[in-house]
C-alpha cells in the first residue's frame, strides 16, 4: 500500500473505529457470554480479565503493519461488537461478533458488509473468506446477505469449546472493475497524389531530417485545411511542395489508405495525376525521385502508404 487506509469506516448507523485501551472492560463484558464466545473460534471462554487489553494492543500493531484491521463496532458512540479483516496470501478473512442484546437489528450485516467494501476500496482486496458454525444459521445468513457464497465444509478448532467443530466455508470475490474503453483516436484526414510522368514513372518524396518519419518515402500531399475539399488541398500542396500547378479535372481519385497510428487514425485518399504545369522541384527540403512502379517497393515508406504501393503498381 502506498497510502495509509482511511479510518474510521462509517455507515448509515455505525462507526467502525480502531479499538482503544479504554474499550477493554466493555469488550470483556460483552464477549464473556457463551452465546457470543461459543460462536468464535479464537476466543476462549470464560474470557478472563486482561485478555481484552492484550488483544487491543495487538490490533493496533497489526493496523500499523497492515496485517489486519480489527475494529470496534459502535452505534451512537456505544461499543456493540467488533469486526475485522485479517490479510493473507489468498485474500482476507472476515470475522465479527455483536453483543447478544443487539442481535436482530442488522448490525452484523451492516458492519461486515461495510468493512469488506472498505477493504476492496482502500486495500485493493479482491477475495474474502469466512466461516460459520454449521448450526449458526444467523451468521450464515449475514454472509449470504453481503455477497458471500458457500464454498464447502470443514472442521475448525474452537477455543471456546476446546474441540473441533464443523463449519461452513464462505467466499466472496470482488469483480475486477470494468475496463474503460480506450478514448477514440482522432481521425487525421490527409490527401496524397501519384504524379505519373509520360514515361510511366511515379514521383516519390523523401521526408527531410527533423520531421516525423524522416527518411521515409511518400506520395506528395498533406493535411486538409479547415473548409478545404481534398482536391483543393491537393492542388495547394502540389504548388507549395513542388511548385507545379494542376486542376481539379486532372485529379482522379484512385485508392485510399486507412491506418491506425499510436496517436491518431489516418485516412488518406490517393489521387492520380498525369497532367500539370511546371517542373516538379523540391520546395521544402525533401528529396525527390521518379520511380518505376515495379521498383517502388524498394523505397521504405510509412505503414499507411505500403498497401497503396501494390495497388498502384498493378493499376499502372
Amino acid at each position: 500500500m502506498t497510502d495509509a487506509p482511511q479510518l474510521p469506516v462509517t455507515t448509515a448507523r455505525l462507526v467502525l473505529r480502531p479499538l482503544e485501551p479504554a474499550d477493554a472492560a466493555t469488550v470483556t463484558r460483552l464477549v464473556n457470554d457463551y452465546s457470543v464466545a461459543g460462536n468464535l473460534a479464537r476466543v476462549p471462554f470464560p474470557y478472563r480479565d486482561g485478555l481484552a487489553l492484550e488483544w487491543i494492543a495487538s490490533t493496533r500493531e497489526q493496523i500499523d503493519k497492515g496485517d489486519a484491521f480489527h475494529l470496534a463496532i459502535t452505534e451512537g458512540g456505544q461499543l456493540v461488537g467488533c469486526v475485522g479483516l485479517t490479510l493473507g496470501r489468498d485474500g482476507a478473512e472476515l470475522g465479527y461478533w455483536v453483543a447478544r442484546k443487539f442481535w436482530g437489528r442488522g448490525i452484523a450485516r451492516e458492519a461486515a458488509g461495510a468493512i469488506c467494501d472498505w477493504g476492496a476500496a482502500q486495500l485493493g482486496l479482491t477475495r474474502f473468506h469466512a466461516s460459520a458454525l454449521t448450526d449458526n444459521l444467523a451468521s450464515q445468513a449475514v454472509l449470504r446477505a453481503i455477497g458471500f457464497r458457500e464454498g464447502g465444509t470443514d472442521s475448525q478448532f474452537f477455543l471456546s469449546r476446546n474441540r473441533k467443530m464443523p463449519v461452513v466455508l464462505f467466499e466472496r470475490a470482488v469483480p475486477a472493475p470494468a475496463k474503460q474503453p480506450a478514448a477514440p483516436k482522432p481521425i487525421l484526414l490527409v490527401v496524397a497524389c501519384a504524379l505519373v510522368d509520360p514515361e510511366g514513372r511515379v514521383l516519390l518524396a523523401q521526408r527531410p531530417p527533423g520531421k516525423s518519419m524522416a527518411g521515409l518515402w511518400e506520395f506528395p500531399g498533406g493535411k486538409l485545411a479547415e473548409g478545404e475539399t481534398p482536391e483543393a488541398a491537393l492542388i495547394r500542396e502540389l504548388r507549395e511542395e513542388l511548385g507545379i500547378e494542376t486542376k481539379e479535372s486532372c485529379l482522379s481519385p484512385l485508392f485510399f489508405a486507412s491506418h491506425s497510428y499510436e496517436a491518431f487514425h489516418l485516412l488518406m485518399p490517393l489521387y492520380v495525376c498525369r497532367r500539370w504545369e511546371g517542373r516538379a522541384t523540391a520546395k521544402e527540403g525533401q528529396t525527390l525521385a521518379w520511380v518505376r512502379p515495379a521498383r517502388m517497393a524498394e523505397y521504405p515508406m510509412p505503414a499507411a502508404d505500403l498497401p497503396l504501393v501494390a495497388l498502384l503498381r498493378d493499376f499502372l
